[in-house]
């Protein structure tokens, strides 16, 4: 399959990778998302699996070669590299926006959402009972994930390779972000803190927990792709619908907590309409600007799907 990739093929893919990473670092957008919409999900999904035993026999019978093409390595190889340097790049970036820009990178991410859904949705040819229910479902399972306060702890640091185990899962679903997963456990900041200060060892059982998490935990997704294909699109779409409520710009923080630097932040927070936001906060609601971001957003992900689809 690789080999018929060009040199350009290549290069967008790399860049559908830092799609990723960008979407992964930000709590409330799953890179699952990005990977859906660019036409490259159950490929990364099948190329991450055929990492087991039988890849290793294959190493040590038919040589690199031979296991570099059964586990698709030059796919994972560009693409991880666009998502990890996606990652490294943008943290402070990320950081810094939603510190003095929050309405305007939640409207942002609010329009690709919406997109996505649009995407998903059209992968699925007759909705009937089983998949509405599945939609349904992944809405409320969703909804119920990001309405969850999120807690604070001082980790050890064998919890960062449990985090990584537990929020990989969610960065490879689409609407359920692994960063959201990470402010749950309290783990988001001091992971992101990790990136920044370029803690090596933090960062190696972080990815270390990753990796594993990675393994068991999409072999049974594509195992639900293969047997239950539209059922698992409508879950899918669902989850994406349920993440709108963590996703939505205007918000009024309800209650604080001090991180482990003594950094008083956002504990839990109520969605309010616009003109309620402005009033209850006394800031700017920028209504005007936030809906075109939310265009922009959407226009975006609908030129990827746009680009992304098949040569006829």
């Amino acid at each position: 399959m690789s080999n018929k990739y060009s040199t350009k093929d290549w290069l967008l893919l790399f860049f559908k990778g830092a799609g990723m990473g960008a979407a992964d670092v930000v709590p409330g957008v799953s890179g699952g998302t990005i990977a859906f919409v660019t036409g490259i999900y159950e490929r990364l999904l099948n190329a991450i699996k055929s990492v087991d035993l039988k890849a290793a026999n294959i190493l040590f019978k038919n040589g690199v070669k031979a296991f570099w093409q059964h586990i698709d390595g030059t796919f994972l190889l560009v693409l991880f590299s666009g998502l990890l340097l996606s990652i490294a790049s943008l943290a402070k970036l990320i950081t810094y926006l939603l510190a003095y820009h929050p309405l305007l990178v939640w409207s942002f991410f609010f329009g690709l959402i919406i997109a996505s859904v649009i995407h998903i949705a059209k992968q699925i040819t007759v909705w009937g009972a089983v998949n509405i229910t599945s939609l349904i479902a992944g809405s409320v399972i969703a909804f119920v994930i990001t309405s969850i306060s999120p807690s604070s702890v001082d980790p050890a640091p064998w919890f960062f390779f449990v985090s990584g185990a537990i929020a990989i899962c969610a960065m490879i679903l689409p609407g359920i972000s692994g960063s959201f997963i990470l402010l749950l456990m309290g783990m988001y900041g001091h992971v992101l803190a990790a990136v920044n200060d370029r803690d090596f060892i933090l960062l190696g059982l972080f990815l270390l927990g990753c990796i594993v998490g990675l393994m068991c935990f999409s072999r049974f997704l594509s195992w639900l792709l293969s047997r239950f294909h539209e059922a698992t699109f409508a879950l899918l779409a669902g989850f994406l619908v349920g993440s709108l409520n963590v996703l939505w710009p205007w918000k009024q923080v309800t209650s604080t907590y001090l991180s482990s630097k003594g950094i008083e932040k956002p504990l839990t927070t109520v969605n309010l309409w616009p003109h309620d936001f402005a009033v209850a906060t006394g800031q700017d609601a920028q209504t005007l600007v936030c809906i075109a971001l939310m265009v922009v957003g959407l226009g975006l992900i609908l030129t990827i799907e746009k680009l992304s689809a098949p040569k006829p």
